[in-house]
């Protein structure tokens, strides 16, 4: 069985630059709010379906600490720059046995080299290894990027949309 606390690997991207996928750590805190302030107001509009820029403490403390039982959350780590820095991140939360949500943020700049979809393959790789069988995701209709990366992430893809809004769930 996998080790999701301690879980690493690198990645390497379209664009021919690396990141490093890992578990998220306590210490990851300045970087992961860091990397929030580089997100674009629309990216985070996307990513909780309305404007935000800033966290309560019990939405940084639900963010920063996984248990990587109930709630497993990776970073990717930008290796291209001068101080390795968190560039995105994906998640997923179980919600029964058997089923869990999937969430993901890329900051704008690094958005379109296949971030996301690393982040994909690893989660579903640790979802699998803890016996999940089913990935349940909310995504706005016209986030075309994140709904791409369900489309090629090799699942089996079924879609319902209501309003404004995608449900996604995909079979591991």
């Amino acid at each position: 069985m996998i080790e999701a606390a301690k879980y690493s690997t690198i990645e390497a991207l379209r664009d021919g630059s690396s990141v490093e996928i890992r578990a998220l750590k306590a210490a990851d805190q300045e970087d992961m709010l860091a990397a929030v302030n580089r997100i674009s107001g629309e990216s985070l509009y996307r990513r909780f379906f309305g404007a935000k820029r800033y966290f309560s403490e019990s939405e940084k403390a639900f963010f920063l600490n996984a248990d990587f039982v109930n709630h497993v959350a990776l970073v990717a780590i930008a290796k291209d720059v001068e101080r390795p820095c968190v560039v995105g991140g994906g998640r997923y939360i179980v919600v029964r046995p058997g089923m869990a949500e999937l969430a993901f943020a890329v900051i704008d700049e690094y958005q379109g080299r296949g971030i996301g979809s690393a982040l994909m393959r690893h989660l579903v790789l640790l979802g699998r290894d803890s016996g999940i069988k089913e990935f349940v995701a909310e995504v706005l209709a016209e986030n075309i990027p994140m709904l791409k990366v369900l489309q090629t992430s090799g699942l089996r893809l079924q879609v319902e949309r209501r309003a404004e809004v995608i449900y996604a769930t995909l079979n591991l």
